[in-house]
């Protein structure tokens, strides 16, 4: 049984949860969300809660049932709170900067990187070195920042390049003489 499945899910006063066919909608103040849910799984939306529950006992449904019920969390947490990421930049010359819509990026190469920021998501550049990433839907905010990570990744000798704020980079020792 799964015990995340089990858990209800609180619904703030400022955001509206709807089903509607095969989906499920959340509106709050920071945007609209929605989801598919599942075949395998029932969902009861009452006045403030939604709960789940499988319909058909089985190894698939029992594995899908807590995957929808935190799914359909973080639509309610995105348009309610949001969520979101931040990046450091280390190295010699490394920044970033915003040139309208888009993040300019001098990440040591010849070229600057230009990322075109995607509809939903609000990027900062704090102190040419600090990017914070924010916006309503989960998977979208971690998919710019691993995004943008991925131009540089952290290398672990002297541990130049793009990482996240809370990553911890495993340093090697360089030659010996």
């Amino acid at each position: 049984m799964s015990r995340v499945g089990s858990k209800e899910i609180i619904i703030p006063d400022n955001v509206k949860v709807s089903i509607e066919g095969g989906s499920i909608f959340a509106e709050g103040p920071l945007g609209k969300l929605e989801t598919k849910l599942h075949d395998l799984i029932s969902t009861d939306l009452s006045e403030n809660k939604i709960s789940f529950s499988v319909k058909k006992e089985s190894k698939q449904a029992l594995a899908f049932w807590g995957l929808q019920r935190n799914l359909v969390n973080n639509l309610v947490i995105g348009v309610s709170t949001g969520f979101s990421k931040k990046l450091e930049m280390n190295g010699v010359g490394y920044r970033a900067s915003m040139k309208g819509k888009d993040l300019e990026l001098l990440l040591g190469f010849s070229h600057p990187i230009i990322y075109p920021i995607p509809e939903g998501i609000n990027v900062t550049v704090d102190k040419q070195n600090n990017i914070e990433i924010s916006g309503a839907s989960k998977q979208l905010v971690g998919q710019v920042a691993s995004e943008i990570r991925g131009f540089r990744g952290p290398e672990p000798y002297k541990g130049k390049g793009v990482k996240y704020a809370d990553e911890y980079i495993n340093r090697k020792e360089g030659k010996k003489k």
